[in-house]
């Protein structure tokens, strides 16, 4: 068993951990090792700081060591998942954007969890929606086969996780844990888009990404935004390179803050999510869903922005979107 003292002292010092010191740290802290205080200087020290990519690497590993694997290898899927953490409280704009994605025939394997820094996550939305969550392979694969996406319930596929979610639940706030979630799902799906709530983040990101065989998109919206708002300018890191869109490059308009806000209740943000699959979304709502799943397209398929935003708009517009969602429902 580690010294957690000795970590902590390193960490105080502004020293960084080795890969193996990470991955040893956080293994023992989800095998409930540490008690709470530790737990909770350990994760406040590195919201002070950005993560080296010797400790992501780290963390990383000793949680995909943890998680029960899913073998989803025959097929080609992408996740759409943001860190979260930027407080903005949009509506469930990636998980609306995965649906639109698998609509569009693509295989999705979305990863997702409870809110913890926003008022309603993934999980919330679909739970209270009637989407079932397991960790069987087999039902996993029985909804990649009939509606095209699986979603993947954080908490069944990282049990040890269960050790931690009390202090994170208390601290109410961003830690490394939402830089992990995207990098964490335990299919390990070829392809990527990831939002990230900052510079340094997406950066970090950028590194990782290059050193895998993945095709991948990190995005990040210039005012704060962890996914593609529209509301501005958003830096893309791509296996091609950096580049800067604008909402124009979509072919869309700008859109107000306003427009793309979520509900105060799972129910609020239920009734929002159904309305945008069901064809009442306003077109602020409906064009910011359909930038990013035509990224997740483009990402996946390696196909152009305009080709990329005509398949995503036939999905959510002539309800493959919904359909793919009301199957995932039956199963």
């Amino acid at each position: 068993m580690i010294s957690m003292k000795n970590i902590l002292e390193k960490l105080i010092a502004k020293e960084y951990l080795t890969t193996s010191e990470a991955e040893k740290s956080l293994i023992e802290i989800t095998e409930g090792k540490h008690d709470d205080i530790l737990v909770s200087s350990f994760l406040t020290i590195f919201m002070m700081r950005t993560v080296s990519i010797d400790e992501l690497n780290g963390f990383r590993n000793a949680l995909l060591n943890l998680c029960v694997k899913i073998d989803l290898s025959d097929y080609d899927t992408i996740d759409l998942c943001g860190t979260g953490g930027d407080d903005k409280n949009t509506f469930n704009i990636s998980t609306l954007s995965s649906f639109i994605t698998a609509g569009s025939g693509i295989k999705v394997a979305k990863h997702g969890n409870y809110g913890i820094s926003s008022n309603c996550g993934s999980s919330n939305v679909l739970e209270f929606l009637g989407i079932k969550f397991s960790d069987d392979e087999n039902f996993i694969k029985n909804c990649i086969d009939k509606a095209g996406i699986c979603f993947l319930h954080a908490p069944l596929f990282h049990p040890a996780m269960k050790n931690v979610a009390p202090v994170r639940k208390n601290l109410g706030i961003k830690t490394f844990f939402n830089i992990l979630g995207p990098l964490v799902n335990p299919v390990n799906p070829k392809n990527q888009l990831t939002g990230v709530y900052n510079l340094e983040t997406a950066r970090l990101y950028g590194y990782f990404f290059q050193k895998t065989n993945k095709n991948y998109t990190i995005t990040y919206s210039l005012d704060g935004y962890d996914e593609i708002s529209l509301t501005g300018p958003t830096k893309l890191i791509r296996n091609s390179g950096e580049f800067i869109f604008e909402p124009h490059h979509f072919g869309y308009k700008n859109v107000r803050k306003d427009s793309i806000s979520g509900g105060n209740s799972v129910e609020e943000s239920a009734f929002i999510f159904k309305s945008i699959l069901e064809g009442n979304g306003s077109e602020e709502q409906n064009n910011v869903v359909c930038a990013n799943a035509a990224m997740a397209i483009s990402t996946s398929k390696k196909l152009n922005i305009d080709e990329s935003i005509k398949i995503a708009e036939d999905s959510l517009y002539n309800k493959k979107a919904l359909k793919s969602f009301e199957k995932l429902v039956k199963i």
